[in-house]
This record gives structure tokens, sequence and C-alpha cells, in this order.
């Protein structure tokens, strides 16, 4: 009887390493277009849209300030996912312990449960 996998390999890691440093290196740039958006707005409070009233712009800007939290979270999870790789513990279900789909990590490189376990919650 084979014995079944509990880990990926050194390989499978390294391709998931360079996967999420594509991923961070996407989410890092998306937060910066947040932030300059953002800093232009309060450098020039003058340079709203014409014709936009207060109310407008006030639900803009905190809009802005909705997706980059988001953003840095999302940055944040990235940076974990890279961590359980440095401490081999990458594609690990947090709640049922068995191996996370290489199909659902190529799709969420972060993510920490199963489809099984997700389902459950």
């Amino acid at each position: 009887m084979p014995r079944k996998k509990t880990r990926y390999t050194e390989k499978e890691l390294k391709e998931f390493d360079k996967l999420l440093d594509g991923k961070l290196e996407q989410a890092e740039e998306q937060l910066k277009f947040y932030m300059q958006q953002i800093a232009e707005i309060a450098e020039n409070p003058d340079s709203k849209l014409k014709g936009l009233d207060d109310g407008t712009s006030t639900v803009q800007n905190e809009r802005l300030y909705t997706m980059a939290a988001r953003q840095r979270k999302h940055i944040q999870h990235l940076r974990n996912a890279k961590l359980r790789i440095k401490n081999n513990a990458f594609g690990i279900c947090r709640e049922t312990g068995k191996l996370i789909s290489k199909e659902r990590l190529k799709a969420v490189p972060h993510a920490t449960l199963s489809i099984e376990a997700k389902q459950n919650k």
C-alpha cells in the first residue's frame, strides 16, 4: 500500500515560493497605487472631480482606505505563506492536518484550509 504524501517536496515548495513572489509583487504594486491615490487626495483636497460633492468624495476616500487595508491584509497572508514554506509547514491544512491540494494552492497560494475543511466551516 503506497504511503500517503504528507508534505510537498523541496522542488514543489520552490515552485510555490516563486508563485508567491509574483503574487506578492503584484499585491505590493496595487497597494502602492492605492496609497498614491490617497496621498493625491490628501495633498490636493481642491482637486475633487468637478460635480462631486463632499459626500461622494468621502465615499471614494473611504473606498480607497478599505481597499488599501484589504491589500495590506492580503500581503500579510502571502508573507505568512512564505514563512510556512521556510518552516516546512506550507500546504498543510490547519484543520485536518492533511495536505492541501496542489490545484487549490496554485489558485490560492496562501490558503491554510483544504476544500474539505473550508466546506465544513
